[in-house]
């Protein structure tokens, strides 16, 4: 089997020791070990793959780090064909770890059940993401978590239109949007007040950041169809970004046009249930320090 590894940046040693350690056990067990050639770590006996071909060149990819780094993967993943759909097995390095649910500790284990078929997958949401600015080429990116549209340079309201299958939503005065998958709905849409979305619904929140109106509330849509959010006024400062990996300014009679990926990202699970994650890692029940 071809093993991939993609990890935090190269100064995070612990990344790098959990990388050393997996590449020579899987090297040991006769699998063909592949980093990426951007991250500029090449432990003995791995190739090293532009992360442009990377899809394309794994059956399997560990991702060591925090949900930064699995974003990113999954990204790196939808590059590739999207009938092969290479899962993704998350070692947790990070902080919350929504979807890294394996711990450093386990890592070796964890990527032997993996390989011999004993850990199960599940399918997890993707947006395709098309943004069409009102001059210049579109750009099409996926997105796992979310896509933001924010005021990013200075404190000011920014006047945003959802439509969704050609239907009006809404005109949002807001800090800004966000618009993202339930697998997302625990990262910057919780954070801005939106529902937590249990992950196997096919479903959209859209949710307002700091809406002038105070009844302009979250909303939860059908994940089929297209969400297209589009700007008036003359606001200056204000940034596109999808799944916190890439940004772009985003201007008056830009649109950006959000529709349901045809590839799921696959992930590996662990034994505990969605509640007790979220319990653990959100701290619900646990009594405040007197």
């Amino acid at each position: 089997m071809r093993i991939g590894f993609i990890l935090k940046p190269v100064q995070n040693s612990d990344a790098q020791n959990v990388l050393s350690t997996m590449a020579a056990w899987a090297i040991e067990q006769g699998h063909e070990t592949m980093v990426v050639a951007e991250d500029r770590v090449n432990p003995l006996g791995a190739v090293l793959v532009p992360e442009s071909k990377f899809g394309d060149s794994v059956d399997l990819c560990v991702v060591m780090g925090g949900d930064g780094t699995m974003l990113r993967a999954s990204a790196t993943m939808a590059r590739a064909d999207p009938a092969r759909s290479v899962p993704l097995l998350g070692i947790n390095l990070g902080r919350l770890g929504f979807l890294s649910p394996f711990d450093p500790a386990d890592a070796v284990e964890s990527l032997d059940a993996a390989i011999s078929g004993k850990l199960d997958t599940v399918e997890r949401m993707r947006l395709k993401i098309t943004y069409r600015p009102l001059v210049g080429r579109s750009v099409v990116r996926s997105a796992l978590n979310d896509v933001v549209i924010s005021q990013g340079a200075m404190a000011r309201l920014v006047e945003l239109q959802a439509h969704r299958d050609g239907e009006f939503i809404n005109s949002y005065r807001a800090d800004g949007l966000v618009v993202c998958t339930p697998t997302g709905s625990t990262a910057y849409n919780l954070a801005a007040g939106g529902p937590i979305m249990y992950p196997g619904l096919n479903a959209l929140a859209i949710t307002p950041i700091c809406a002038q109106g105070l009844t302009n509330r979250p909303l939860v849509v059908p994940g089929q169809g297209k969400v297209l959010i589009s700007m008036s006024g003359e606001s200056k400062g204000v940034v596109l970004t999808i799944d916190g990996q890439w940004a772009h300014t985003f201007q008056t009679g830009d649109k950006v046009e959000i529709t349901p990926s045809d590839a799921p990202a696959v992930i590996f699970t662990s034994d505990s249930d969605y509640f007790n994650i979220l319990r653990a890692k959100l701290h619900w029940g646990v009594q405040p320090v007197r």
